[in-house]
């Protein structure tokens, strides 16, 4: 069981107001809720005595934090290979593969990434989503970023809502795009079909820049950047301009299949049976060394063999 320790003397700034909100300002890599909790269970105290939350504190009182993070995850560690691209004491590195499930879910109620997360590190069972920071879906693959403890989780969660992780993606459309563009809608649930996402008026606001890498006779392999995090965001945003990832089955309405193809290319896109989807690359600022990182996942073998068969029966 990891603990937190801390202690701390108040200053004249924070005198005189209320527990919770000095703390909030002291260890802001800590929620609220988990604070108060902790105050609630006498796990927080000033000048060794057990307080309220609402209680006020003043110029040198005493504050106390012994602290156990508490179970959150309810999932049975499993298991199953990883793929590790670095670890250290606060964060973890995933390179998912394709087919494997971040999240159990009605359908998934084990073998996912959450399972494998708890087997290889048990204390994971104390951060949210056992320390998971952003998701892919199950058949797009590439690097993802894990938590290690409360803290880190926090600092994470918060640069990623702040848009400070830039997340950066390779995929392969349908039809041939002539330049890079940047697409900006509203993506909600569908209107009709609630397993689908779609531009919606009423839904959140969503960014997707791109950029061509390569243009092929009937598809184009382009570079994908992500502003926001919307579920199925490229998936949406690359069908909404008419140029469908290959492989999409829910979002592509079996336009992969382009007109002029040869059999070989027709055998190859049939045979490619997942959104042509990778997220290659990840920056964010370490939660503890404060360094600028970057660290990149390399293509998988489906999908290089793709673009090699692409290059191989292209007419320009």
């Amino acid at each position: 069981m990891q603990q937190f320790k801390f202690e701390k003397k108040v200053d004249d700034s924070q005198s005189g107001k209320r527990l919770d909100q000095v703390l909030a300002i002291l260890i802001p890599e800590h929620s609220r809720s988990r604070l108060q909790r902790w105050i609630k269970s006498g796990q927080i105290t000033v000048n060794n005595e057990i307080v309220k939350q609402r209680s006020l504190v003043h110029a040198g009182d005493h504050i106390k934090i012994l602290a156990d993070y508490e179970k959150v995850a309810t999932d049975l560690p499993q298991e199953l290979p990883l793929n590790i691209i670095y670890k250290d004491d606060a964060i973890i590195l995933i390179n998912k593969p394709a087919g494997l499930v971040v999240h159990p879910g009605a359908g998934n109620p084990n073998n996912t990434l959450v399972n494998a997360l708890l087997h290889h590190d048990a204390n994971l069972e104390q951060v949210a989503r056992a320390g998971i920071v952003h998701r892919l879906d199950k058949d797009t693959t590439g690097i993802m970023l894990v938590a290690r403890n409360p803290q880190v989780h926090t600092n994470l969660v918060e640069q990623l809502q702040c848009r400070e992780i830039k997340r950066d993606y390779q995929a392969i459309v349908c039809g041939q795009i002539t330049a890079g563009s940047t697409i900006e809608t509203n993506i909600g649930r569908h209107p009709t079909k609630r397993t689908k996402m779609a531009v919606v008026e009423n839904g959140k606001i969503a960014i997707t820049r791109y950029r061509l890498i390569k243009r092929f006779d009937h598809y184009t392999h382009v570079k994908v950047s992500l502003e926001t995090g919307r579920t199925h965001q490229i998936r949406v945003h690359m069908a909404h301009i008419n140029h469908a990832l290959i492989g999409d089955s829910v979002y592509g309405k079996n336009r992969s299949l382009q007109k002029g193809l040869n059999d070989q290319t027709k055998e190859t896109i049939l045979n490619f049976n997942r959104q042509a989807l990778h997220a290659y690359s990840l920056r964010f600022t370490h939660p503890v060394t404060a360094q600028e990182c970057q660290f990149d996942a390399p293509l998988p073998d489906d999908f290089q063999h793709l673009i090699n068969h692409l290059a191989k029966h292209d007419c320009h």
